[in-house]
């Protein structure tokens, strides 16, 4: 069949607000031409993020009425413990309240101080997390993941030989290497399992760990199942098991593959680490059992990490994700080919050459789908990893991205055609879009509150 079914039917809906295009401009401004400063009631379609965002299942729901609230040793913590065991294989399992404090503990108890983290490409928060420990964060992406329009089943992959070469220089200076499944900054690309072995064994040369940012881990999964030979006839929980197998370590944000709006966690077999790691969630998060969750969270993420691996679920997301690339490929939006696994990236370098990488093409094409439609992305390219010492000339990311990404089990199929509609209208203004500077930014992940202006006015950045 053609159509794209829901695998659900719906029982709750939310209202949204209808807004006329000065009313968003006028929203903008007072946003400072930043989208995450702009409060959600005033976004018809939200795909700022597909963290946290997603509706949660009958049985999640149950779950959360299952849930118990001890403090120490709940109910709701075994079964949490039991599912991600049972679907990891990590004896050590430490709950976090998200993805990035899960990244704090793990960088802080490896040391990575005056080291290297080693990653396929560091998403902004593990980025941030490394470099506030006082680490250096390289990417080693494969060649392939650096040119958009290549078609190609896994540019989610390590560069290998890269990686070889950067374990033999950087030797006792690297704290881990951590591959993000599916590559997030890279377009949602999956890795193979072929390269992630490759990646294991180097690793264990060198005798470095090896981790995962395995926030969309059954997504890769299905990548692995659907692309590389020798899994079609696999479970995607199967092929899940073996990828974490492959691993020293995981961390893990349940707000992507956990299907729920809140939590995290650390996975090891370490035992020495272990210990570190719960001593710090102690003094941080909470207590080992709970780590800064209610026992009703750690329910609703036990129910969500079995949904997540149905081939009918995963199906659907895939083929969504799919139909939104294709609709905007259509009307004349270059995007990372193929389609990733929760969200289309549009290349905005080459879709508005005329704006330097300095003036960040992707927030200005940001600002467009929602001046035309009231459609939030985020800007994943100069914004969000360029910058650098004050002092130095500003760096520039290696490309300019508008990710568009899907909050799982939201939107139908009539909220798709309605982005793939602002986006004509974008394409029909796209030469009189302008850049933009910055007026006020922090110290680490400016994107989120930076306070921009359009680049033909005077503005002075500075650091708060």
């Amino acid at each position: 069949m053609k159509t794209i079914v829901e695998p659900f039917r719906i029982k709750t809906v939310e209202p949204l607000r209808m807004t006329t295009r000065q009313e968003r401009q006028e929203i903008l401004e007072r946003a400072d031409w930043n989208l995450f400063r702009i409060p959600a009631q005033e976004i018809l379609i939200d795909l700022l993020t597909d963290s946290g965002t997603g509706a949660m299942s009958s049985e999640q729901w149950a779950g959360l009425m299952r849930g118990d609230e001890s403090y120490a040793g709940a109910d709701s913590w075994y079964r949490f413990r039991d599912r991600v065991r049972e679907l990891t294989g990590f004896q050590h399992i430490i709950p976090t309240h998200q993805g990035r404090a899960a990244e704090r503990i793990l960088f802080s108890c490896l040391g990575v101080g005056g080291k290297v983290v080693i990653s396929n490409t560091h998403f902004d928060t593990t980025r941030a997390n490394v470099e506030f420990a006082g680490g250096r964060a390289l990417d080693l992406p494969t060649s392939e993941a650096l040119n958009p329009s290549e078609e190609h089943p896994f540019k989610g992959n390590f560069d290998l030989p890269a990686l070889e070469q950067a374990l033999d220089a950087e030797a006792g200076r690297v704290a881990c290497v951590i591959a993000t499944i599916t590559n997030n900054s890279g377009g949602g690309q999956p890795a193979s399992m072929e390269n992630l072995r490759a990646v294991q064994a180097l690793c264990r040369r060198s005798g470095v760990p090896f981790y995962l940012d395995a926030c969309r881990f059954a997504e890769n999964a299905y990548f692995i199942k659907l692309r590389e030979p020798g899994f079609a006839d696999r479970s995607v929980e199967s092929i899940a098991r073996e990828t974490f197998a492959l691993a020293d370590g995981a961390t893990f944000s349940a707000k992507k593959d956990g299907l729920a709006n809140i939590g995290g966690f650390l996975g090891t077999n370490d035992d020495h680490l272990a210990q570190q790691q719960r001593e710090l969630l102690i003094l941080t998060e909470g207590f080992p059992t709970y780590g800064g969750l209610a026992g009703r969270d750690l329910d609703a993420i036990a129910v969500g990490l079995r949904e997540v691996v149905s081939e009918d679920y995963l199906r659907y997301r895939l083929a969504s994700v799919r139909y939104l690339g294709e609709g905007l490929v259509g009307v004349g939006m270059p995007i990372v080919q193929p389609p990733g696994g929760h969200a289309i990236y549009i290349d905005a370098g080459a879709f508005l050459p005329h704006i330097p990488a300095a003036e960040f093409p992707a927030q200005a094409l940001a600002c467009a789908f929602y001046v035309e439609g009231g459609v939030r992305g985020v800007e994943i390219g100069s914004l969000m990893f360029g910058g650098g010492p004050e002092g130095e000339e500003p760096a520039t990311a290696a490309l300019e991205l508008l990710r568009l990404a899907m909050p799982r089990r939201v939107y139908t199929k009539s909220h798709i055609d309605y982005v793939i509609e602002v986006a004509a209208l974008v394409v029909e203004s796209a030469r009189s879009l302008s850049g933009f500077k910055i007026v006020e930014q922090p110290r680490h992940l400016r994107h989120f509150t930076a306070r921009l202006a359009p680049a033909a006015a005077p503005t002075t950045a500075s650091r708060s």
